[in-house]
């Protein structure tokens, strides 16, 4: 993606983080928000660089603005921010990102 060898449609992008449409939305807004640099998991970047994992934190939030699900200050009407970290909580994909999901009511747990 960060490449852009794989097609994608980008949302949003800083010098560090690229967001962009997951190819298959579980909710009218499904949006995947990546660090630039490789890192495999989320405990692996708080490790590595804590400053980029705030970055992609702030970067997701920038998209639940964009798409109308927060203020810049706040968190009306809300939205839900989930990764997967190992295999017991389904990680599939072995570069963090975190899914921005909104646009509908989000039950818990989500299962």
């Amino acid at each position: 993606m960060v490449s852009g060898d794989v097609p994608a449609t980008v949302v949003h992008e800083t010098d560090r983080t690229l967001a962009f449409r997951d190819i298959n939305p579980q909710a009218p807004t499904h949006v995947l928000v990546i660090p630039k640099e490789h890192h495999p998991t989320v405990g692996s970047l708080a490790a590595a660089d804590p400053d980029l994992l705030g970055a992609v934190v702030r970067a997701a939030h920038a998209v639940a603005v964009q798409d109308g699900l927060a203020t810049e200050d706040g968190v009306e009407p809300g939205y839900r921010v989930v990764t997967n970290t190992g295999p017991a909580a389904g990680q599939t994909v072995h570069h963090l990102h975190l899914h921005v999901l909104g646009g509908r009511s989000l039950t818990w747990p989500p299962g």
